[in-house]
């Protein structure tokens, strides 16, 4: 389990635990831009209580770990059902709406510029890793594992963290998801559609980092 504490950048909050974006949405902080400060920090300068809100996210990530089937088969079913498929269909439908909404909007001074490119491009390397997860790692996590299962689960923790990294631009790119008061509804639908996705990314990649890679010898939780 990480140790989410006050030091934790709240980049890593938003990007790694389920639902600590819309909480650090709620309360002011900015964690695009300035995703590197720490909690402490960020919760100072937003004026918020910073222990109160740590202990807010630490109770998403016990809430988070509570829902995860306790049989590894299971998990790997819920991964690949709730998560994978649903990654594929929504990356279909919102890269277009984008790319329509950029080319319509492109001129208002809130239009999202660059997102339909973001989405293209986390869409070109998270096809191939889910793949990889799907035609290698599930496979041997369900049966006899490698030896050096190890190491190919260092590399989809590190594929992980490229995608997080995608997912903050996502966030600056859209102003933290807010609609400008004339946003039509084509525009209304690519930030809820788009956010939704983004949430659905985190918790798909914590239930990998923090429940399923653990499960297996020599393989820790990421710190």
């Amino acid at each position: 389990m990480t140790d989410y504490n006050l030091d934790t950048s709240v980049g890593a909050f938003a990007c790694e635990l389920p639902g600590a974006a819309e909480l650090l949405r709620q309360h002011g902080i900015n964690f695009c831009c300035g995703g590197e400060a720490s909690l402490a920090e960020a919760a100072t300068d937003a004026g918020v209580d910073a222990v109160h809100l740590l202990a807010r996210l630490q109770a998403l990530e016990l809430a988070a770990r509570r829902e995860a089937p306790a049989e590894t088969s299971e998990l790997i079913a819920h991964i690949l059902e709730r998560y994978h498929q649903t990654h594929r269909n929504d990356l279909e439908w919102l890269i277009p709406l984008a790319q329509k909404v950029e080319h319509v909007h492109g001129s208002h001074r809130s239009a999202p510029l660059g997102l339909a490119e973001a989405l293209a491009e986390l869409k070109d390397h998270l096809l191939p890793h889910m793949a990889r997860e799907e035609l290698a790692l599930f496979p041997m996590m369900r049966h006899e594992p490698d030896p050096d299962i190890g190491h190919l689960i260092a590399g989809m923790r590190d594929e992980h963290t490229i995608e997080s990294r995608s997912l903050a631009v996502i966030e600056h790119l859209t102003h933290g998801f807010a609609l400008p008061g004339d946003a039509c509804r084509s525009w209304t639908a690519l930030y809820i559609g788009v956010e939704k996705f983004c949430d659905d990314l985190v918790t798909h990649m914590h239930l990998e980092n923090e429940v399923l890679f653990p499960r297996f010898p020599g393989v820790e939780a990421a710190q």
